[in-house]
């Protein structure tokens, strides 16, 4: 025997872990390849160097977005055949309504044809002109929507969530004393509502503790403040609360994100994300007033107030997807993945977001290419280096989503610079990781001879989605 030659000993100790596996086998694929370098440099010049603008089929692993790529279930699938098309009282709207009132315990539902939706009409009735709109970190179309009618968006999350290296457990939590700073400054009368987000997409997944809620909820009580709750990613921030607060270890998913409702008026949902759907969304409140206005405003924008812009099979999928979501092993391999990958880069000394979040890993672009300037969009040139690399298709979370400043017309400059590597649930496996992973290695290898980006084309609003941009 060789000195090499494992033995029985040393295989003993090699195999006593024990693996985890997803909750789900494969039962239909949809076939993938890689065009070559030549055509994906060809391919993001025509796109402008913007990942959006890439057409899918030159894609080779899609990590875009969570927004609308999940996996539906066979049971999802056999919903889909159920659906009542009525244009009013449609069967489907009642079981979605069943499944929110259930899952979630909000009182009242107005569907809408995707999340942007729900945040529209929650901010046409619930902002005044010149309201703020305090929240923990913005998100995109969340603040286009509250400045569009009107409001100021004002952040007040805690510090550490813009610092990517603070292993702080709950970055998404709000600062209380920067809330109370802004309501003794404002006054009560002049805040339009508290805009919280579970798990906070922009700074890298990072969760609400339930302390923080609850402490939330006292403070905004005691002022006669409203809470709303973008409840997108809330099964993860739940995993979070289960995993790293004291008193949770033991309750299921399910219970705790039903307790982190409780603490809030009422939630807008994209259930492109937790609820592992294609299209959809939906708002949910408590308060009999503000819903009847609510679904008087979503037939002028969606369609009637029980269908919303939704198909009855779009419902019936919602409603399955929401049981579906909520189940442990579900939210557990759905995060693992994510760590699996994290974990990957964070041996390689890669510069991500820690913790790792719940939905995406963040590559810190500042760290990656510290030679470049923000002007020169850095996390945009990231992500257009992995397309480059291997086909991965990521996303640019900074000083492009950011925009400007709509007083001045000044770049928002955010402290994040971040590259986003988003996690579609139930579509890839290890091996996809494996290759996402190597894919990062390699760019960073040659992060030194990488030149950064010059912005051509600009559009008005939400320009991410559209700009374009040029090699330096």
């Amino acid at each position: 025997m060789s000195p090499s030659a494992p033995t029985l000993q040393t295989m003993g100790q090699q195999f006593s872990r024990r693996s985890w596996a997803e909750p789900w086998k494969i039962k239909m694929v949809e076939p993938l390849h890689m065009i070559s370098p030549a055509a994906r440099a060809q391919a993001l010049q025509e796109a402008g160097y913007n990942t959006f603008l890439l057409k899918s089929e030159a894609v080779y692993i899609d990590l875009l977005t969570d927004s609308g790529t999940s996996a539906m279930s066979d049971r999802q699938w056999a919903g889909m055949m159920l659906g009542d098309e009525a244009y009013a009282g449609s069967r489907n709207f009642y079981h979605l309504e069943a499944a929110v009132q259930n899952y979630y315990g909000y009182n009242y539902l107005v569907p809408a044809h995707q999340g942007r939706g729900a945040e529209h009409l929650l901010s046409q009735v619930a902002i005044q002109r010149g309201q703020y709109v305090p929240g923990n970190m913005y998100f995109t179309t969340t603040r286009l929507h509250q400045e569009l009618a009107g409001g100021i968006f004002a952040d007040v999350i805690v510090d550490e969530a813009h610092d990517p290296q603070s292993l702080h457990p709950f970055k998404g939590n709000i600062d209380l004393d920067k809330l109370a700073a802004l309501i003794a400054r404002e006054g009560a009368a002049n805040i339009a509502y508290v805009s919280l987000a579970g798990t906070v997409n922009m700074a890298g997944g990072q969760p609400v503790s339930m302390a923080n809620v609850k402490a939330l909820r006292a403070l905004t009580d005691r002022h006669g403040i409203k809470v709303y709750l973008d409840a997108t990613r809330m099964v993860e921030n739940a995993f979070f609360i289960q995993e790293r607060e004291s008193g949770y270890a033991d309750k299921s998913i399910a219970a705790i994100l039903k307790e982190f409702c409780s603490y809030t008026d009422g939630a807008w949902m994209s259930a492109k994300k937790d609820n592992l759907v294609n299209i959809g969304g939906w708002l949910a409140v408590n308060d009999t007033a503000l819903y009847e206005e609510l679904r008087n405003l979503v037939v002028v924008y969606e369609g009637l107030h029980t269908y919303g812009g939704l198909a009855g099979r779009d419902m019936e999928a919602i409603a399955i997807g929401i049981e579906e979501c909520v189940q442990d092993d579900h939210v557990r391999a759905r995060i693992g993945q994510v760590r699996y990958l994290g974990d990957l880069l964070t041996t390689w000394q890669i510069p991500i977001v820690q913790p790792i979040g719940g939905h995406a890993i963040f590559l810190d672009a500042r760290r990656f290419y510290p030679h470049l300037a923000q002007i020169q969009f850095p996390a945009q040139t990231l992500a257009a280096e992995l397309y480059l690399d291997s086909g991965i298709r990521a996303m640019e979370r900074g000083i492009a989503s950011a925009g400007r400043d709509p007083k001045t017309g000044d770049h928002h400059y955010p402290k994040l610079e971040l590259t986003r590597l988003t996690i579609p649930r139930r579509v890839y496996t290890q091996a996809h990781m494996d290759v996402v992973a190597e894919s990062v290695h390699a760019v960073y290898e040659a992060r030194e001879q990488t030149r950064g980006l010059k912005m051509t084309h600009e559009p008005k609003y939400l320009r991410f989605f559209q700009a374009r941009f040029a090699r330096e």
